[in-house]
C-alpha cells in the first residue's frame, strides 16, 4: 500500500505528503481534506515532472485498444458478432453509466470524507449500519475502496466498521446501483439489498470476533471527538452558508464534474474491459456451454465462484460479466454469486488486509462471506 494513492485508490506516481499519488486533483482533494497550510501544499510545476502522460493512462490505452477491435469487427466477417454484442451492451448501458459518474462526482464534492473518519471507530450496531451507509454513497471501484477502507482502518475505524465497509460499498454504491439496474432491470435491487444484508451480517460477526480478540483490534481507536459532532447539523450548517450566485454554482458545477472524470478515469477501463470479455462469451462461447457448467445447480454455483476467485476484475468490468452468465443460463444466483464472491475472495484484497490490519481478520472474510453468498445464490436460483 505504500504506492497506493490514499484519495483514489490506484497506483500513485506522484510523490507528496508522504504518500503517493496517481494525479494532481488526487493531490488537491488531500489537501484540501487535510487541511494542508497553502505554504506547504505541492509544487504544480513539480507535479508535471511525475504526471505519466496520457498515452500512457490505462483509459487511453484500454479505449485505442476497444476502438481499433471494433473497426476489425465492422470490417472482418469473423469478428461480427463480437462487434454486435459489444454494440448491444453499449446501447444497453450508456446512459446508466453517464449518470452513475454524475453521481459519482456529486458524491466526491459534496459528501466530506470526514464523516466517514468520525463515525466508523465504536464498537456497536449503529458503527456498522453507518458504515454501511458511507459504503453506499462511495464512489469507486473495489480495488480503490480498499485502499480508503485501509486509510480509513490507519485513521482509527474499527476492524468490523471497515469491513462492512468495504463489503457494501462495491455493489451497493449509487453508481453501480444504477448500472445494475440497466442490466438486470428490477432484480438489481435483491442483489443490492443482499450486499447490504452481507455487509451488515459480516460487520456484526467481525464485532463479536473483535470482543473475543478473534481479529486484530485497531489500537488507535478514538472515539473523544465524536460525541460533539452532527453529520445533520454539519449539513444544515453547510447549507445555509452556500450562497447560490453564479460563482459558487459554476465552481460546484466544475467540482463536480472533475470528481466525475477522476472517478471515470479510474474505473471506466475496467468497464470496458468486461464489456470485451463479455462481449467475446456471447459472440464465441457455445451457449450449451454455459448451460452444462454455469447452470441453476449447487454445482454451477460452485464454478462460479471459482471463476469470481480466479478472475482479477474490478467490480464495474465484472457487471457485464454477470449479466451475460445470466443471459445465457438464466440462473441468477449464479450472477449474484459471481459479484459479490469478487468482492469477497478476491486474492489481492485478502492479501492486503492481511498486510494492512491483520492474518485474522483476512482469513476470517471469505470463511464467513462465502457460506452467505452461496446459500443467497442457491436461494435466487430457485426464487427469481
Amino acid at each position: 500500500m505504500d504506492k497506493i494513492d490514499p484519495i483514489c485508490g490506484m497506483k500513485g506516481t506522484i510523490p507528496a505528503h508522504g504518500h503517493f499519488f496517481c494525479s494532481e486533483y488526487c493531490i488537491k482533494k488531500y489537501e484540501k481534506e487535510n487541511n494542508i497550510k497553502p505554504d506547504e501544499k505541492y509544487c504544480p510545476s513539480c507535479v508535471k515532472k511525475s504526471i505519466v502522460p496520457w498515452y500512457k493512462e490505462r483509459l487511453y490505452i484500454v479505449s485505442i485498444f476497444t476502438i481499433l477491435l471494433l473497426l476489425l469487427g465492422y470490417f472482418i466477417t469473423f469478428l461480427n458478432p463480437f462487434y454486435q454484442a459489444f454494440i448491444d451492451y453499449l446501447n444497453l448501458i450508456w446512459l446508466a453509466v453517464i449518470i452513475g459518474f454524475l453521481i459519482g462526482g456529486i458524491i466526491d464534492y459534496f459528501i466530506p470524507r470526514e464523516y466517514i473518519k468520525k463515525y466508523l471507530s465504536r464498537h456497536d450496531k449503529k458503527t456498522i449500519l453507518y458504515s454501511i451507509i458511507f459504503g453506499f454513497l462511495m464512489s469507486a471501484c473495489s480495488h480503490g475502496i480498499l485502499a480508503i477502507s485501509i486509510e480509513l482502518y490507519k485513521k482509527g475505524a474499527s476492524t468490523s466498521s471497515v469491513i462492512a465497509f468495504l463489503l457494501s460499498s462495491p455493489w451497493a454504491n449509487l453508481p453501480i446501483t444504477i448500472l445494475l439496474f440497466s442490466f438486470f432491470g428490477i432484480k438489481a435491487l435483491f442483489i443490492i439489498i443482499s450486499a447490504l444484508i452481507i455487509a451488515f451480517i459480516t460487520g456484526i460477526i467481525y464485532q463479536f470476533l473483535e470482543k473475543r480478540e478473534l481479529v486484530e483490534r485497531n489500537i488507535d481507536e478514538n472515539t473523544s471527538n465524536l460525541d460533539d459532532f452532527s453529520i445533520i447539523k454539519d449539513v444544515r450548517k453547510r447549507f445555509n452558508s452556500f450562497i447560490f450566485d453564479y460563482h459558487n454554482i459554476s465552481t460546484a458545477i466544475k467540482g463536480t464534474l472533475k470528481g466525475s472524470w477522476a472517478l471515470s478515469k479510474m474505473v471506466m477501463w475496467w468497464l470496458i474491459i468486461g464489456m470485451l470479455l463479455a462481449s467475446f462469451a456471447r459472440a464465441y462461447i457455445p451457449n450449451n456451454l454455459f448451460v452444462e457448467y454455469m447452470g441453476p445447480t449447487f454445482l454451477g454455483l460452485l464454478i462460479t465462484l471459482f471463476f469470481a476467485t480466479v478472475i482479477e476484475v474490478c467490480s464495474e468490468g465484472s457487471s457485464p460479466l454477470a449479466f451475460e452468465i445470466y443471459n445465457q443460463t438464466g440462473a441468477f444466483g449464479n450472477s449474484f454469486t459471481f459479484l459479490m464472491a469478487g468482492v469477497a475472495t478476491d486474492y489481492t484484497e485478502i492479501g492486503l488486509i492481511w498486510h494492512n490490519i491483520g492474518r485474522k481478520t483476512a482469513l476470517w472474510l471469505p470463511i464467513i462471506t462465502v457460506p452467505q453468498i452461496l446459500i443467497l445464490g442457491f436461494i435466487f436460483n430457485f426464487f427469481t
